[in-house]
């Protein structure tokens, strides 16, 4: 069975390579001991938060 893809799944996909890719450019910016301070670290959180949602929206787009 073939099944075509969402929109929103496609979407959704983009939107998380974004988000990691905001998360990989903070990891260089503070190579080599990756400490970050409080702003980065909410920004971290803020992105994660993020990228779960989108995670969720892939899963529930692909797995209906």
């Amino acid at each position: 069975m073939v099944m075509g893809v969402s929109r929103r799944a496609v979407e959704a996909v983009f939107q998380s390579l974004f988000l990691l890719t905001d998360l990989r450019v903070l990891l260089r910016s503070t190579a080599p001991d990756h400490r970050l301070d409080e702003a980065q670290r909410a920004g971290v959180r803020d992105r994660i938060a993020a990228l779960r949602r989108e995670v969720d929206a892939i899963e529930q787009e692909l797995l209906k």
